[in-house]
């Protein structure tokens, strides 16, 4: 193989990312520190572009502005998630707590607050696609049970997937890395901060609204409970945090 077929072959396993941001600056900034961390990189500077962006590319996760003209991070967030799984970062500067939770509800993965640091980013980028990716259990070893069964409910561990009966009930990355946490080690319970240490790879000292775990368990009991006020699967441990119900 040619030195310009083996940079092309790389290029091409590189994982793609979307940046949208209305700020010109901040998306050469991103576009120029995700391409020096080997990523490859599209960018769009408005909703709209955003979503054509999207569908043309396919890209392996979306770092989404929130306030932006023409179609919010919000609307691109819904758009994409008709039909799609892919991990979202939104980036917000609103200081209210419940303007940001609204990008998790409607499905986003993760969110970083403005200003930030591109490092601080980077490390959000990675530790997302890390955690999606990777084939093993929270204490590192491999999987070796592929299919769980409780109740109708049916998690395939390889292939990242959960049926009801028949029916596949579509799960983002980020919720289905949850549900495999707590089903793995079903009757033990977790706190939020250790789910944000095994989900999202927080470090232990990282600081964070905790209601991102908060507003992903509501989003797993939406999908998975016949009566998600009145949860029998995920079940709330008082005074430290969730856990799924012993699974025997």
């Amino acid at each position: 193989m040619t030195q310009n077929n083996e940079v092309q072959a790389e290029i091409q396993d590189s994982e793609r990312i979307l940046v949208v941001d209305d700020e010109a600056s901040i998306r050469r900034i991103l576009e120029t520190r995700l391409k020096m961390a080997g990523y490859e990189v599209i960018t769009a500077a408005d909703g709209e572009e955003a979503v054509d962006a999207y569908q043309k590319h396919n890209p392996d996760l979306v770092v989404l502005d929130v306030m932006m003209p023409k179609l919010d991070g919000y609307g691109v967030t819904r758009e994409i998630r008709k039909s799609a799984d892919t991990p979202i970062i939104i980036l917000t500067a609103l200081g209210d707590v419940s303007e940001r939770i609204t990008g998790l509800e409607l499905g986003a993965d993760d969110y970083v607050i403005k200003p930030f640091s591109p490092k601080e980013l980077e490390a959000r980028v990675k530790a997302v696609l890390r955690r999606l990716n990777q084939k093993t259990d929270v204490t590192g070893g491999k999987v070796t049970k592929n299919v769980i069964t409780t109740g109708a409910l049916r998690i395939d561990t390889s292939r990242r997937q959960v049926f009801r009966k028949n029916e596949r009930i579509r799960l983002t990355g980020m919720e289905f890395s949850l549900l495999e946490l707590l089903v793995g080690h079903s009757g033990q319970p977790f706190s939020r901060n250790e789910i944000l240490q095994y989900v999202w790879s927080y470090p232990a000292d990282h600081r964070i609204d905790t209601r991102v775990v908060d507003v992903h368990i509501s989003r797993l009991r939406s999908k998975l409970e016949v009566d998600p006020a009145n949860p029998e699967l995920i079940l709330t441990a008082r005074g430290i945090g969730y856990m799924f119900q012993r699974i025997t």
